[in-house]
């Protein structure tokens, strides 16, 4: 009898579901016999013990559907060594709930954060698999994440629906999108949305340089331009400070963003009107597209047979198109950036693209 742990931790995406699915129907169908606990609301479920027993229909149905059944939560790696407001300790609790239940490993569907967190109890000597989920596609060790298309294509969805209103009226229009660290997401969806300026968090933007584009745009006969910006862009005179005068200088921000930063500025600069729109939580939402459903289902069976073989302490990742596991230690407190000499970089600007550098 093996005994699983199963839990998803950090922000949700639309394909957590179906890569659960993955992993429960490789040991559901497998010849030994298998159970499988779920731990409600990600690692807060270990930590107080809430779980229940799954089953086969629990799986049933779910391919489809975004969220996660078994519900997520943070919990911040930077404070899982200290006591909560209730005096637990957190890492004891856990593994305190995984030798009562004799779990022979947990599968860990998460983020970065999540990812520190599985390699910390991976050192306390716990078995662990964990599966990539992120709609950053910031991890490393991983060509690609499961949700990111998703929300790709959501981010696509609205930067396409702002075009027709942007035409309509000759405005300016910023659609952020969601990224504070990395700009993968924005970038790939400002390309598939046809965005003529793209600012992500990796290549500092100079505003006169933005507004110099925008003009020019207008000068060829231009009625409109769109820029996807990502909610962690920044500008080359804040990248210049340091983490603690940026964090400082953040706290003052009078706008809610830094899209509406812009959008005041380029107003200012350009004579133009500027409309700010946030699609936020609906590129975490609804539906897992069709890539995404067979990805993470992939992933999933892959770490249904290394639990089925005993094979522990990995990530099951995706390089050079096949499915690969990635030792946890190499991937825990890493972010796959945006390089600003990337390729995909440099074709964005044969197209015309400016990243505001």
């Amino acid at each position: 009898m093996k005994r699983i742990g199963m839990l998803t931790s950090g922000g949700d995406c639309q394909a957590l579901n179906p890569a659960m699915r993955g992993v429960a129907k490789a040991l559901l169908n497998a010849k030994e016999d298998v159970e499988i606990y779920g731990f409600l609301d990600g690692y807060q479920g270990l930590i107080y013990s809430k779980f229940r027993l799954l089953n086969y229909t629990d799986f049933t149905g779910i391919l489809t559907k975004g969220g996660t059944f078994l519900g997520s939560s943070r919990t911040p790696f930077k404070t899982i060594r200290e006591p909560g407001p209730d005096g637990v300790d957190k890492v004891a609790a856990m593994k305190q709930t995984y030798y009562k239940l004799q779990l022979d490993c947990l599968v860990i569907l998460g983020g970065n954060g999540t990812h520190k967190t599985a390699n910390l109890l991976r050192e306390e000597g716990l078995n662990v698999i964990t599966l990539p989920k992120t709609i950053d596609n910031d991890l490393w060790g991983t060509d690609m994440t499961f949700g990111f298309q998703s929300a790709v294509d959501v981010a696509t969805d609205a930067i396409d629906c702002i075009h027709t209103t942007a035409a309509s009226h000759g405005r300016v229009f910023i659609v952020e999108v969601m990224g504070h660290k990395v700009g993968w997401l924005t970038l790939n969806a400002g390309m598939a949305g046809g965005a003529d300026i793209i600012l992500i968090p990796e290549i500092p933007y100079d505003i006169d340089k933005i507004a110099k584009k925008i003009k020019q745009r207008h000068a060829r006969g231009g009625r409109f331009t769109i820029l996807a910006v990502a909610e962690g862009a920044i500008s080359k005179e804040d990248a210049a400070l340091s983490k603690k005068e940026y964090k400082k200088k953040l706290a003052k921000r009078e706008y809610p963003s830094v899209s509406y930063e812009i959008a005041d500025k380029l107003a200012k600069k350009c004579g133009y009107d500027v409309r700010v729109t946030v699609p936020g939580h609906t590129q975490r939402g609804g539906t897992p597209c069709p890539y995404d459903r067979v990805f993470a289902s992939r992933l999933g069976s892959e770490a249904g047979e290394l639990i089925l073989k005993g094979e522990y302490g990995f990530m099951v990742g995706y390089k050079n198109r096949e499915i690969v596991k990635v030792p946890l230690e190499e991937v825990a407190g890493k972010l796959k950036m945006v390089p600003p000499d990337a390729s995909i970089i440099k074709e964005a600007k044969l197209l015309g693209i400016s990243f505001g550098d």
